[in-house]
């Protein structure tokens, strides 16, 4: 099945070709959210005619996604605290995840596939709350879905054929030119067609259209940027490849955004995400996703740690910088070195320090917040020495 025709395909899709059939009752809910006179006790009424929904809902508006200290018991609570536009927007999200089988059938993961949708979620909507430029909530089901067209894409084109697939959401650009070459369109426009027919708010849908290789500097939606980010970081947790400091020095450079509020970002969606990922019934575990980033952050400061110290560079070791700093050449590449290392030093020390203080020290994953925090703190003094010793040269 190739070089099909694009506008075909989308306009199918949009009429319901080939999707997934929701809920009726998150269907429903869609169709009376839209209407000022539905009442509270309306929408009661018809959510507790799905009890499984019915559990979910409870479930995420006692989760820590809702900041909530005195629990909900019921329908109607649920409804009052999340609202009746995020109701519908949940309800929609809760029912997507069920429309589409667990754990790995054929060529595709599902279950690697919505760990990572439920990081963007987290990581979009803790953004969000960081920045105050949108909604969270719909910043969460904006980073949930962002990606639900490679789902469909794949039951489209690949899941009854011998075309060799693999699950490439990082990089995304490599997977839409994929897409692109052999089929005339990619997962994101399919997505973006099955949004649309299943009535997602526009501000939702159009996220669909951005990604890091195509918004260079144009002002984009507030929301689309903040999913770009969240996918951006997801792949720091969920591919194995990617480095630290690559996407701290990315987010930072392209869509500036300070390293606080990064790490603040990531702090707090993994103080959620094992509460969300029940409700949506995805395999999570936060300890193992967290030792894996703190490991991906110590190897950053190994790095780092080479650029500075090693004996084995041209640069002088600190033994001798006393006597060479006033060589002109020698200071231009120390100038360099710590231009290299200023950002991803003081990132990765931030997010250690941070992550320190929300963890249990009895915990496993403290041993290795309290490894590389003393190593930042070591080559901190150390970069602090060598820009001190810059600045009197000067």
């Amino acid at each position: 099945m190739l070089a099909h025709n694009e506008q075909e395909i989308i306009d199918k899709i949009k009429s319901g070709y080939s999707l997934p059939s929701l809920s009726t009752v998150a269907l429903k809910l869609v169709e009376m959210a839209s209407v000022e006179t539905t009442s509270v006790d309306e929408m009661t009424n018809l959510i507790e005619k799905d009890p499984a929904l019915t559990v979910r809902l409870l479930k995420t508006a006692n989760s820590a996604f809702f900041r909530t200290q005195s629990p909900i018991t019921t329908v109607e609570q649920s409804i009052m605290r999340i609202g009746l536009n995020h109701l519908r927007m949940m309800a929609l999200s809760l029912s997507l995840r069920d429309t589409f089988p667990l754990g790995k059938v054929g060529s595709m993961d599902y279950e690697k596939f919505w760990r990572a949708s439920v990081y963007q979620a987290l990581l979009a909507k803790s953004l969000a709350n960081q920045l105050k430029i949108c909604k969270p909530e719909e910043a969460f089901v904006a980073g949930l879905v962002l990606e639900i067209g490679f789902l469909i894409f794949h039951d489209l084109f690949i899941k009854n054929s011998d075309i060799k697939f693999e699950n490439r959401l990082y990089p995304i650009e490599d997977q839409i030119a994929w897409e692109e070459e052999n089929f005339g369109i990619n997962h994101r426009k399919v997505g973006k067609a099955a949004l649309t027919f299943w009535q997602f708010p526009q501000i939702i849908v159009e996220c669909q259209d951005y990604y890091a290789a195509n918004i260079g500097d144009q002002d984009i939606p507030p929301l689309a940027r903040m999913t770009v980010v969240a996918h951006e970081f997801s792949s720091l947790i969920c591919d194995e490849s990617l480095q630290w400091d690559t996407i701290f020095n990315k987010t930072e450079n392209i869509y500036k955004i300070d390293h606080d509020i990064l790490t603040d970002m990531l702090i707090s969606t993994f103080e959620e995400v094992e509460q969300l990922a029940a409700s949506l019934k995805v395999e999570m575990n936060r300890q193992n996703d967290i030792i894996a980033l703190i490991e991906k952050a110590h190897s950053a400061l190994t790095t780092l740690s080479h650029k500075l110290l090693s004996p084995d560079r041209t640069l002088p070791s600190f033994s001798n910088l006393a006597e060479s700093i006033n060589d002109e050449k020698v200071r231009s590449a120390l100038q360099a070195v710590a231009h290299e290392i200023r950002n991803p030093l003081v990132a990765v020390g931030g997010f250690a320090k941070k992550l320190a203080a929300s963890i249990d020290p009895a915990s496993p994953e403290w041993q290795y917040v309290e490894v590389i925090t003393k190593e930042a703190e070591r080559l901190q003094k150390a970069f602090s020495m060598m820009t001190g010793n810059l600045k009197s040269a000067n």
